[in-house]
């Protein structure tokens, strides 16, 4: 059963004013894994963390800001939420780190391995990913569209996980509104990316995984492939019949990625 807790990370000790809390589910026992979700939430990578809990010890940060944590004033572009989980694997001595980052999350990991000095992280996978820009592939501006919009883009089955705002209590709106928030101080401009990070992504010398929805409209496949051609050792890996969050639309298929790509990615 996953545990929760909050740590206090800061980013310099002798510089008061760059701390930070975070809230961390913790689940299962072995090689660590760090599994970082998108703009819908740490809900949208839940199906990951339980299943990697059966062989890892999972951690599933709330980036802060979303779902009612604190995000203080400073912390307000991505390159600073990868620094904040370097410095929490780096004071909690974890190495051989696994890291998965959906959406924006994938954005995030992909950031923390470019910056990987001490070489904590062993493995990367990018589920979707965005965080680079891409000629002739432009990321859908998700700002602009109406939950409607939401479905047809994000999801292969838009009809299945289409929510009705009206439908939606309004405490949960509400949250849902201030996580939007959120993601437009990280993401909102420059849209997406970081200009510094494409050239940054071929020091990343540790094995990547570039696992994509077939039917993802947010960023579409061949963004997928470009990003992947990126790394020095990365693979592009499609999952059939989904969209943006594939590991909600067709989990096993996901999982079976995943596990293989673990498997790879073990010390001998």
């Amino acid at each position: 059963m996953a545990e929760t807790s909050t740590r206090t990370i800061d980013l310099d000790p002798d510089s008061p004013g760059r701390s930070v809390e975070v809230t961390l589910s913790e689940a299962g026992t072995g090689r660590t894994a760090l599994v970082l979700h998108g703009g819908g939430g740490p809900a949208t990578v839940q199906p990951i963390a339980a299943h990697l809990s059966g062989a890892m010890h999972v951690l599933t940060p709330v980036h802060p800001g979303w779902d009612g944590t604190a995000r203080p004033g400073w912390l307000s572009e991505i390159g600073d939420l990868a620094a904040v989980y370097l410095r929490l694997l780096r004071d909690e001595g974890r190495r051989d780190v696994l890291v998965i980052g959906s959406s924006i999350g994938g954005w995030v990991g992909a950031e923390m391995a470019a910056r990987d000095d001490a070489g904590l992280i062993a493995g990367l996978v990018l589920i979707d990913s965005v965080g680079i820009l891409v000629d002739g592939e432009p990321i859908r501006d998700f700002f602009a569209l109406d939950a409607r919009g939401v479905a047809e883009y994000s999801f292969h089955d838009a009809e299945r996980f289409y929510v009705d705002p009206a439908t939606i209590p309004p405490e949960q709106a509400a949250q849902r509104a201030a996580n939007m928030a959120t993601m437009r101080v990280f993401a909102g401009d420059p849209y997406m990316h970081d200009p510094g990070l494409r050239n940054l992504l071929g020091q990343v010398e540790i094995p990547v995984l570039v696992l994509w929805g077939d039917s993802d409209r947010i960023v579409t496949p061949g963004y997928g492939q470009a990003l992947a051609a990126m790394f020095p050792q990365a693979e592009f890996a499609v999952v059939n019949q989904a969209g943006h969050l594939p590991q909600l639309e067709q989990p096993a298929a996901t999982f079976g990625a995943l596990d293989a790509f673990v498997s790879k990615t073990v010390k001998g």
